[in-house]
């Protein structure tokens, strides 16, 4: 289960990228292989993140929660090479409860 609080997590992880360049990697199906594109990151929301593509000037969004569930894989540009962003590790209810 994924919980508002590592949802919020993930934005401001989001929202520290502003500017940066990434790679998105979509997945669209089982017989097809991963899309692929370069973005710059443009805003962070409290559900989604927005972007601009490189390739034709186009904008696109992405849900928290497609990142998630690894239907989205986003590589952040450091400034030498991309980096994998991770998602904060889901912490189930019952171990939610002990961290508490």
């Amino acid at each position: 289960m994924i919980y508002k609080s590592d949802i919020s997590s993930l934005r401001k992880d989001m929202e520290a990228q502003i500017g940066q360049k990434i790679i998105i990697k979509e997945s669209p199906g089982k017989r097809s292989k991963p899309l692929e594109k370069e973005a710059v990151i443009e805003q962070a929301y409290p559900n989604y993140f927005r972007v601009k593509f490189d390739e034709n000037d186009r904008r696109g969004s992405y849900n928290y929660t497609d990142i998630f569930t690894k239907s989205v894989e986003v590589q952040i540009f450091d400034g030498e090479q991309f980096k994998t962003l991770e998602p904060p590790a889901i912490i189930s209810k019952k171990n939610r409860e002990e961290y508490a």
